[in-house]
C-alpha cells in the first residue's frame, strides 16, 4: 500500500463550506432535461463534510518523518499496538474533523 502527501477530491466542482441547507446565493446549479437548470440545496451533513474536505486538502496529510519512524520499528519488530490509543485518537479525530469540543 503505498501512502501519498496529499489528498485528491472525487467530486467535480467545489461549494463553498458556508452553503448551507436552506441557502441558495452562490449554490451550484444543476442542469436538467431541455435545458433548464435547478439550483442546488446542500444539507448540514453535505456542508460539514465539504468542510472537512476542504482542511484536508489545505494541508500535509502525513507526517513522511513518522511514516519512516514505523516502517522502521515494524521491520525491527518492535512496533507495538495498543489498541485503546487508537480508539481514543481516532475519536479525538473525528471530534476535531466535526467541530466538536472533547468531552472529559
Amino acid at each position: 500500500m503505498k501512502i501519498h502527501n496529499k489528498m485528491t477530491t472525487p467530486l467535480s466542482g467545489e461549494v463553498p463550506a458556508d452553503n448551507r441547507a436552506g441557502k441558495t446565493a452562490g449554490a451550484p446549479r444543476q442542469e436538467v432535461a431541455g435545458g433548464a437548470t435547478v439550483d442546488v440545496k446542500l444539507s448540514d451533513l453535505a456542508a460539514r463534510l465539504q468542510t472537512i474536505q476542504g482542511r484536508l486538502a489545505s494541508g500535509e496529510v502525513v507526517d513522511p518523518a513518522k511514516v519512516a519512524e514505523i516502517r522502521q520499528a515494524i521491520a525491527e519488530g518492535r512496533f507495538k499496538i495498543n489498541p485503546d490509543v487508537i480508539a481514543d485518537r481516532l475519536l479525538e479525530t473525528v471530534r476535531q474533523l466535526l467541530g466538536e469540543h472533547p468531552k472529559g
